[in-house]
This record gives structure tokens, C-alpha cells and sequence, in this order.
């Protein structure tokens, strides 16, 4: 058995593949086309168009459609979805009640409830006798025991009960026992001592008033459609009318609603008549009249809780109709208005809890006139919006809205809120006037400015008199005494400041942030507010290095902490790392800083650096930084890196990979710099021991390896090539227990290995072959090694042999500085006859390891 001599720069030059320049790139749009778009395959045409490639006018991709809106993570009342269908409306609308107003295991009722509902656990075992109808007519007598507490499940569940004896008893033909208990049901909605709890109460008395209304529509249809003998005489048309209506179903209709018009309590009353009120249908075409009284009757109720409640559901009733007028809402929201103001003038000069009663007031009543408003401007144009608005007494004419007119702040903050934005935004000036005339306890002033500035926001065209609104904005925030207000109105506004370069205006806030967050300390909320506006500065510029020359930004952000700090500071490192290297020092020390902070949140535990944001932007800004020809102030940071980021793992293989990278940057600057290299060298060996991935630590090790060697230090490759061997002989891998990925990588690193082997020169001490050798043994003691993966191994082990046998190696290191094998064993037959005695027993392995695979035995032979 004798070597091939081999010629490897001619075989280099006969494989080769011939080439041809090309004038463009193969995947490069088409010149005619400009901007970005889809090209679909019509007719069979294979038209293929790369939207990677694509530019728009300024030879960039397209912004847009690489950019994603926001979305708010707050509660809504309804969705776009929703709003095409008025019952998920109000099933989104029920949902968001019950929530918006939790309450615990334990109900405060008073005797009323109490006793309707307990009066509801006797008709269940008598619901046809007189003694329940007399407890029906004369409920008062069950309240001299007081009130009392109820878990909630107890209250539910009655509710529930009384629900399905309703249902059984209009089966049973018991119509009057099926009203009667609704009339209970609708009794429970005149206790407002629930307090809290009366939004949930509220949603489930109307499902059963719901839900009788329904039953009585199929009763008074199925006389309109069937004879008595259950012979169906006509179909319904959708849209029917009166004339349509046979005299029988007319009489039935009104029946029901002369016994509903009998009841003696007025709440119950309307919320009943409410409940049937699309029957009205089969009586009338016109329902003007009826709703008219209706609104006037709700005006007799005096407790403002169940009064705006019910005008609620009277809104959601008149939705139930084929068409009605506004007006009648318009009217409710002026009655709720008025009732608003006779609470803020009885509990003007109310203090302690009287105060705090009023408020919780308000706020159980905010959300059915927030429901109205979005009822009464959906789909409402522009100028049905400004004759709306001068119907809540806002306005004289279309010319004249907003300005000095008295209005609630809490209607006023939902008119805003549903306001067509040209409105808004045209009259701008105007509505800050107007919050600032009407500021009363019902609702904190400053949402309804930071509302402003948010629905300012909105608007895609250029505001009118920006300058004049942000300008009394200005003049308003600096008298507030509460930080926490003061950072919501800038928040809403910071868009407008910085799309219109307002930048006196900018300092001006930036100033008064960093006095007060400095002096007052900040809260949950502050930081919340504090957040928003940074990542709005943020993402409004282009370079980091704007950001810190903006004065007292470093000091607003000094005053950050918690999850709200992190967030901006992983926007900012985002920032900085995405536009290219990081070369300026007083950017590097304030981002390395800001990781410091960062990496102080990080939460370690069971997280995967892939899986921890944070984590990748700290390694992402470390291996971005470069201090250019200041090579060892760039060794220093990489070692302060070290001590202050230990518990990322990934960022100690960027730390490694940078310091490789320091050192050939070093090499080809000349040997002036071999005490450098020999720092890196030395940089890398001590970090390497902490790479928690034992096939990467190998990869790293033969890359540390590799560079050593091209700078010259064999001894230290030679260290640093058995670590990476030491590494091999103890890899953990039990079987089964390792990916397919995980041996094909260190596949990859022994064939690493061989290719780097050429290289090094042979040691005589301890053997010209030794690193073989100890590969060969390697791999008969580990058991990870399959016959597939050893005859893969076994291959290039043939071919190092077979390599280091030559009179010229295919390739050398440092230039041919360092001697290689062909020139410190040339002409030595006793280094080529251990070559040769060592790759018979390659051989022989390798033919070994083939037959222990019959698959590939069998495809050799074949």
C-alpha cells in the first residue's frame, strides 16, 4: 500500500465550474417596476415576481407594508365585527358590564331584593295558588326584616330559578303566572342598594325580560300565521306591516300590553313594555307616539342608577325595531345630562364620603351613556353629527359648535369619544375651551383633554391651529400638581408635537417631566404614562444618538423602573442596533449601561436566551459595538461584557467570536501586535470552560484553535485542540437521549477538526500522529458513534492521511510562517511508514463499520 501523489492547485483548476459574469442579479425586480407589488400567475403564465426585491420610488422596500398599527389592549364595548350586528353588540356590551364592575362572593341586598327572590323559592312549590298572588300584589310586607347578604352564586342561581319557572310555566299555558314572575324579576331592578353588583343584576333580568318578550312575539306570530286548529294560514314577510295582521293575533298583542300598561310600579312597567315593545309591530306602523311616552315615562323615575339603566335598555329595545329616530335618544342623553347636573349641584359641596359615594355614582352610570352616544352616531355623518350635537344644546348652528356652552364632563367625554374626527379636528380650538368651561366632579378633566389629544391623533390631515392647541395644552399641564395627570395629556398629545416639529414646545414638556418625575418619585401608573411617551420619542427618531442629545432625556430615564423601563429600554437597544455598527464611545458606555439595567430584569429561570428578547438585544448590542483601531479598549469592554452578563449563554459565544475577530483584525496589522493576539488568545481560553453547550464549546474551541495558529502560537493550538478533543471524550450521550442534529454536528466538528489538523504541525515528543490516534480512539469508545456516523468519521480520517502524505500540503498557516508537516518530516520514511501502518488500521475499520451496515454493504457491492 503506497499514497497517490497529488497535484492540488491543477485539480483545483480542472474541477472548477465555468463561469460567466452576469449584468443583473437573477432575482433582481424588473426596472419598469417601481413600487411593491403582487404579481399573480394568469393563464398559466409563470410571470414570477420576488417581493423581496421589490422597491418603491426611492429604492427602498415599501414602509407600509412591512409597518403593523398598534393595537389598543384595553376593554372595548364593541369591535367593527360587532358592529354590523346590533345582538353581538350587546352580548359584547352585557360581557364588558359584568367585568368592568366585579364584585366578591358576598352580595349586600336589601330586605326588597331579598324578598322577591325568596318569594320567587315559594312559587316554585306553589305557583297557582292565591297566597303567592297575594304576596305578588303587596311586596312590602317582606320588608321589615332588613337587609341581609347573599353569596352571588345564591342571587345568580335564583335568578336562574326564576327564569325556568317562567319558562315552564308558559308552556304549561300559565301565561299569568309567567308575567307575574317577570314582573318580579324586572321589581329587582328598583333596588340600586346592590350597588356594584347592579350591572350584573341588570344583564340578568333583561335576558329574562328577553326572553319573555320572545315568547310572546311566536305567540302573537304563530295567531297571525296559524288557524286553532294548527293550519298554517300565511307566512310573514320580514318586513310586514299592520294591514298584514288578522284581527285574532291584533287582539292577543293587545291584550299584552293593557296587562303590562295595569302594572302599578312604574319600573317594572317600562322595562316590561320595553321588553315586548317590537310587538308594537303588529298593532301600529308608526311608533313615534308610543316612544315618545316612554322616554317622558322613564323621566318619573327618580333614582338615577335604575333610571339610566333603564333608558339603556330602552336603547337597546329601539334597536329591535325595523326603523326610529334618534330624537329619542338624543332626548335620553339631554334627561341623563339633567340628572347629572341636579347630583352635581345637590353634592357640590359635599366632602368625605358623601363625595365618594357621588363618584361611584357616576362611575356605575358612565356606561349607558357611552353605550347611547355610540348608538346615536353610528354611521351618522358629518352633518346629522353637528345637528346632534346642537340637539345636546352644544351649539346655536353648524357654524357655532362647541365654545362656551354648560355641559357634563362626563357626557362631554363620550361625545368626544364618538365624534366624526372631522369634527374634532376643525374645531379643536373650540373643544378645548369647552372642557375647560365645563369641569365638574362627575368626570376628571384631564381624560377628557388627553381624549382630545388621542382623537387629534386621529386625524390624517393637517390639524387646524396645532400651534394654538398645543400651545394652551402647555398653559394647562403646567398648573397641574399631579404628575400622573400631567404625563396622560402629554402622552395623548406627543404625537401632534412631533409630527408638526414643535420642538420648544418638546423641551418645554421634557423639562417639566424631568423636574417632577426627579423630585416626586413616580408610580405604577407614572411609569405606565412615562413609557408611552419615550417609545413615541422613540420611534419618531431615527439614530440613538438623537435621542440622548435630547435634553433631560438620560435623566427621565434614570427615573424609570420596573417592566415599564425594560420595555423602553429594549426599544431603545432595538434602536440602535438596527441601522448598523455602534463605533461612537459615549453611545456604547450609555447602551451598555442601559443593558446593565436590562439584564438586571431578566428572568432567567426555565428561559431560553432564543426565547428571551431582552436577552438577544444585549447579545445582539455587543456584537454591534466596534471601537475601530482602538483594538484593546474594545478587548476591555469585551471583558466587562463578560463580568456583567454571565448568565446569558449565547452572548459568551459572541463574546468568543468577537475576541477571534479582535485578533485576525490584530494579525493583519503585523506582529506589532502579538501581545494583543496573545490576550484575546488567553480571553477566549478562559471563557470557553463556561459555553454550557459541549458541541459548540468544541466549535469554539477549533476556532480559537484555528486563529492561534494563523497568528503563529502552536502551543496554544495545540492546547487548545486537545481541549476540544477532551471536549469530545466527554460528551454526554446517552443513547437516545440526542438529536439526529445534534451527531450530525459533531459530524461536522470532527471533519473540522481533520481539515484543521493539516495545518498543525506534528509534535515529535508526543508523536506526528498523535491527534489522529487520538481521534481513531475516540471513536471506538464512544457510544454515540454508529457504524453510519464511524464510517463518515473513518472517511475523513483517510483523507487527513492521505493529505499529510504529500510533498507540498494543500494549505498552510500564517502565510507558510508556521512549518507544516511537509517540511519538518520531509524525506522521514519512519513518519510515512506510521502514516501508512496508521491508515491500514483506518482501512480496516472503515471496512468493518460498512458491513455492520447490510443496506450500504449491499450498495457497495451493487
Amino acid at each position: 500500500m503506497e499514497f497517490r501523489p497529488r497535484n492540488y492547485s491543477a485539480d483545483r483548476i480542472t474541477h472548477a465550474l465555468h463561469r460567466t459574469r452576469t449584468d443583473i442579479h437573477p432575482l433582481l425586480a424588473p426596472s419598469s417596476q417601481s413600487q411593491l407589488q403582487i404579481v399573480a400567475v394568469d393563464n398559466g403564465s409563470n410571470n414570477f415576481y420576488d417581493p423581496l426585491r421589490a422597491l418603491d420610488d426611492n429604492g427602498a422596500v415599501s414602509v407600509d407594508v412591512l409597518q403593523e398599527s398598534d393595537t389598543n389592549s384595553t376593554v372595548k364595548l364593541t369591535n367593527e365585527a360587532s358592529m354590523q350586528n346590533p345582538d353581538k353588540e350587546w352580548i359584547s356590551f352585557k360581557r364588558f358590564l359584568m367585568q368592568r364592575f366585579p364584585v366578591s362572593k358576598m352580595v349586600s341586598v336589601s330586605s326588597m331584593s331579598d324578598a322577591i327572590i325568596k318569594g320567587g323559592e315559594t312559587t316554585f312549590e306553589k305557583s297557582s295558588t292565591s297566597k303567592h298572588l297575594e304576596e305578588l300584589e303587596d311586596p312590602q310586607k317582606f320588608m321589615e326584616e332588613g337587609a341581609r347578604t347573599l353569596t352571588r352564586q345564591e342571587y345568580v342561581s335564583s335568578l336562574h330559578e326564576l327564569k325556568d319557572e317562567i319558562v315552564r310555566a308558559w308552556h304549561a299555558g300559565d301565561r299569568v303566572t309567567s308575567l307575574k314572575l317577570s314582573i318580579k324579576v324586572a321589581r329587582l331592578l328598583s333596588d340600586t342598594s346592590v350597588s356594584q353588583f347592579y350591572g350584573t343584576v341588570f344583564v340578568l333580568a333583561t335576558e329574562i325580560m328577553d326572553m319573555l318578550g320572545d315568547l310572546v312575539w311566536e305567540r302573537i306570530k304563530r295567531k297571525a300565521e296559524f288557524s286553532e286548529d294548527g293550519t298554517k294560514l300565511y307566512s310573514l314577510p320580514e318586513n310586514f306591516e299592520t294591514s298584514d295582521i288578522c284581527s285574532e293575533a291584533k287582539e292577543t298583542c293587545y291584550n299584552w300590553f293593557c296587562k303590562i300598561g295595569a302594572i302599578k310600579e312604574l319600573l317594572p312597567r317600562i322595562y316590561l313594555e320595553l321588553a315586548i315593545l317590537p310587538c308594537r309591530r303588529f298593532l301600529h306602523n308608526n311608533h313615534a307616539n308610543c316612544l315618545q311616552r316612554l322616554v317622558m315615562m322613564t323621566r318619573g323615575l327618580a333614582d338615577p342608577l335604575a333610571s339610566s339603566y333603564c333608558r339603556l335598555y330602552m336603547t337597546y329595545s329601539l334597536r329591535k325595531l325595523p326603523s326610529y329616530d334618534i330624537v329619542f335618544l338624543v332626548n335620553s342623553v339631554n334627561d341623563i345630562k339633567t340628572m347629572y347636573s341636579r347630583m352635581i349641584l345637590a353634592k357640590g359641596g359635599a366632602e368625605g364620603n358623601l363625595k365618594s359615594n357621588m363618584r361611584l355614582l357616576v362611575t356605575l352610570m358612565e356606561p349607558t351613556i357611552e353605550f347611547i352616544m355610540q348608538c346615536i352616531f353610528k354611521d351618522a355623518s358629518e352633518r346629522q353629527a353637528k345637528t346632534v350635537v346642537m340637539e345636546l344644546g352644544l351649539g346655536k348652528n353648524e357654524d357655532d359648535l362647541f365654545g362656551a356652552f354648560p355641559c357634563v364632563s362626563v357626557v362631554l367625554h363620550h361625545l368626544l369619544k364618538v365624534l366624526p374626527i372631522e369634527i374634532v379636528s376643525s374645531s379643536a380650538v373650540k373643544v378645548l375651551h369647552l372642557i375647560e368651561c365645563n369641569y365638574d366632579c362627575s368626570f376628571n378633566q384631564c381624560l377628557n383633554y388627553r381624549l382630545l389629544g388621542f382623537r387629534l391623533g386621529e386625524s390624517k390631515s393637517q390639524i387646524e391651529d396645532a400651534s394654538a392647541v398645543v400651545d394652551k395644552i402647555i398653559q394647562v399641564i403646567s398648573h397641574y400638581d399631579s404628575f400622573d395627570e400631567y404625563l396622560k395629556v402629554v402622552d395623548a398629545f406627543m404625537d401632534i408635537i412631533l409630527q408638526n416639529h414643535m420642538d420648544n414646545h418638546l423641551n418645554t414638556i421634557l423639562e417639566g417631566m424631568s423636574k417632577q418625575g426627579s423630585s416626586k418619585g413616580t408610580t405604577e401608573s407614572e411609569q405606565t404614562s412615562l413609557q408611552s411617551i419615550l417609545v413615541k420619542l422613540l420611534d419618531h427618531h431615527n439614530h440613538v444618538e438623537d435621542m440622548f442629545a435630547l435634553n433631560h432625556f438620560l435623566d427621565i430615564l434614570d427615573v424609570m423602573y420596573g417592566s415599564s423601563q425594560t420595555i423602553v429600554n429594549m426599544h431603545i437597544l432595538n434602536m440602535a442596533t438596527r441601522d448598523g455598527y455602534i463605533c461612537d464611545p459615549t453611545t456604547i458606555q450609555l447602551l451598555f449601561e442601559i443593558s446593565q439595567a436590562l439584564y438586571d430584569g431578566i428572568e432567567f429561570a426555565n428561559v431560553k436566551d432564543a426565547d428571551n428578547q431582552p436577552a438577544r438585544l444585549i447579545s445582539r448590542f455587543v456584537n454591534m459595538v466596534d471601537y475601530g483601531v482602538a483594538m484593546e479598549r474594545h478587548l476591555t469592554f469585551l471583558v466587562e461584557c463578560r463580568a456583567s452578563f454571565g448568565g446569558i449563554n449565547g452572548l459568551k459565544e459572541i463574546l468568543i467570536h468577537s475576541s477571534n475577530c479582535l485578533a485576525v483584525k490584530a494579525l493583519k496589522c503585523g506582529n506589532k501586535h502579538l501581545s494583543f493576539i496573545k490576550s484575546c488568545i488567553a480571553f477566549c481560553e478562559v471563557t470557553l470552560p463556561s459555553i454550557s453547550s459541549q458541541v459548540r464549546q468544541v466549535n469554539l474551541y477549533l476556532e480559537t484553535a484555528e486563529v492561534a495558529l494563523l497568528s503563529g502560537l502552536v502551543s496554544h493550538s495545540d492546547g487548545l485542540l486537545n481541549s476540544a478533543i477532551s471536549c469530545l471524550l466527554s460528551l454526554d450521550m446517552m443513547e437516545g437521549s440526542k438529536m439526529v442534529k445534534d451527531v450530525d454536528e459533531i459530524l461536522s466538528s470532527v471533519r473540522k477538526l481533520c481539515s484543521l489538523l493539516i495545518m498543525v504541525p506534528g509534535n515529535p515528543e508526543i508523536g506526528a500522529t498523535y491527534f489522529l490516534k487520538t481521534i481513531l480512539s475516540l471513536m471506538n469508545s464512544q457510544s454515540w458513534v454508529k457504524p453510519k456516523i464511524k464510517g463518515k468519521i473513518l472517511c475523513s480520517l483517510v483523507s487527513l492521511s492521505a493529505s499529510l502524505s504529500q510533498n507540498k500540503l494543500p494549505y498552510s498557516a500564517d502565510c507558510g510562517k508556521v512549518l507544516g508537516n511537509d517540511c519538518l518530516f520531509y524525506g522521514d520514511l519512519s513518519y510515512t511508514h506510521e502514516l501508512l501502518s496508521l491508515s491500514k488500521l483506518i482501512l480496516q475499520d472503515l471496512v468493518d463499520s460498512v458491513q455492520q451496515e447490510p443496506s450500504l454493504a449491499h450498495h457497495t457491492r451493487s
